[in-house]
């Protein structure tokens, strides 16, 4: 499954036309919030896989933050404003809330960057709608992941599951697992705002997926 340059440059370039970048610039401390302890392994099961996956690392305490990837899951938008210091860790909640709401939408993403650029915290809201609580706690968990692990574009996977399913299970899409692999490789920056970045990731990606398994 190849994966061209145009489609790597894609899936960074925002619906405005900018091109950026950034993976996490320190290990993956996560804490999820709203599931029973069997949902929780499943989640943190999905992260530690994708960063072993990815070549990150995954830590108990953020030094800064303590916990710096957040999920939340619940079942209706208003409950976050009962929640204490949310309006903290969310700026203008209030017409955040109302904005979601407004729209019917059952996920939001966001991202706090440190001084390079580089990802240093992700916030994940799950509203369980009828169709989230439809999707298999594994499919769910590794798709929010994988869109957490980059500053992918706000178009990207809109047409396209990141995932597949292979032997009736759901799994990464190898070419999108490649270049999670180029994304995470120590040489290249942890920020681009060029497009050329694409070139660079797509020779990494056709290397890896040209290598024998």
């Amino acid at each position: 499954m190849k994966m061209e340059v145009a489609q790597i440059e894609g899936l960074f370039t925002r619906s405005e036309g900018s091109f950026a970048f950034a993976r996490w610039g320190r290990p993956i401390c996560p804490v999820v919030f709203g599931v029973d302890d069997a949902t929780l392994g499943v989640v943190k099961g999905a992260i530690a896989a994708v960063c072993e996956l990815a070549g990150h690392e995954m830590g108990e305490m953020d030094a800064e933050l303590g916990s710096n990837l957040m999920m939340f899951f619940f079942n209706d938008w208003a409950e976050l404003l009962e929640v204490p210091g949310m309006d903290r860790l969310v700026p203008d909640l209030a017409p955040l809330v109302a904005r979601l709401e407004g729209v019917d939408a059952n996920q939001y993403r966001f991202f706090r960057f440190d001084e390079r650029g580089a990802i240093k915290a992700c916030f994940v809201f799950l509203r369980m709608d009828q169709h989230l609580s439809d999707v298999p706690a594994q499919t769910l968990a590794l798709s929010q992941i994988v869109q957490s692990m980059l500053l992918w574009s706000d178009c990207a996977f809109q047409d396209r599951s990141p995932l597949m399913v292979a032997e009736q299970a759901t799994v990464l899409r190898p070419d999108i697992a490649a270049l999670l692999c180029a994304a995470y490789d120590p040489v290249l920056p942890v920020v681009a705002q060029d497009a050329s970045h694409a070139l660079r990731l797509s020779a990494r990606v056709q290397a890896s997926m040209e290598r024998p398994q």
